[in-house]
């Protein structure tokens, strides 16, 4: 396993459509742990393929526990191919991404969000998640889909954002 370099925007990569997976092997399976080694190493709790270069549709999200504030691989989400079937409701949830370090901003995202995927091993999961997880898959997604977070802001936040992007540099 190993951690790999965490692309940062304005990364243009960062804004490819990533694609299919459509073998279920050994690769696969490295690149999954490798993911995992990444996000850890990083403190995150979400991860997209395309976020260490990597152009498959592939993401992990690792679910904090409500009790202690701790998260466990045992509760890793893997998701190979997702999509989102369903969405209902609206919520408001500050959010950040290791692409975009150390910028936290509110986002309007769905409550609820009913997704579809397979697992490292090809098996085919649907599943309907609220709250935190909504927003996680939401961002993981998007990802996916060549899009980041930042793209939701206000105009006026946007712009403010670039600007302290750029005094930075």
């Amino acid at each position: 396993m190993a951690v790999k370099e965490i692309l940062i925007y304005p990364n243009r990569e960062l804004f490819k459509k990533s694609i299919d997976i459509e073998k279920f092997d050994i690769h696969l399976h490295t690149l999954l742990d490798d993911m995992y080694d990444t996000m850890s190493s990083k403190d995150g709790v979400g991860l997209a393929a395309i976020q260490i270069g990597i152009n498959k549709n592939v993401l992990i999200i690792s679910p904090v526990n409500q009790d202690n504030d701790e998260q466990h691989k045992d509760d890793l989400i893997e998701a190979i191919n997702p999509i989102i079937i369903d969405s209902k409701g609206e919520q408001l949830y500050q959010e950040g991404c290791l692409s975009v370090p150390g910028f936290y901003e509110d986002i309007k995202r769905a409550k609820s969000v009913k997704v579809k995927y397979y697992d490292r091993d090809g098996n085919l999961i649907e599943k309907e998640f609220d709250g935190f997880l909504a927003v996680a898959w939401q961002h993981e997604i998007e990802h996916l889909n060549g899009h980041l977070f930042i793209e939701k802001l206000s105009i006026i936040k946007r712009k403010k954002f670039e600007k302290n992007l750029r005094s930075k540099k």
